[in-house]
């Protein structure tokens, strides 16, 4: 990852220069991959009743 792709991201997540203070490379990376899993529509789970039919 380079310093650009890294910055940019952090413009993304809205974070500013005074909060990568308090945050990990890593941390910031895993912010921007749960960020892109909040635009995917999950299906919905097995609830006890589908468990009883199966």
């Amino acid at each position: 990852m380079t310093t650009a792709l890294f910055m940019l991201r952090c413009v993304q997540l809205g974070l500013d220069i005074a909060d990568l203070d308090l945050l990990t490379i890593g941390l910031v990376n895993d912010m921007f991959n749960e960020s892109s899993r909040d635009k995917i529509e999950w299906r919905e789970e097995a609830n006890q009743a589908d468990m009883d039919r199966l």
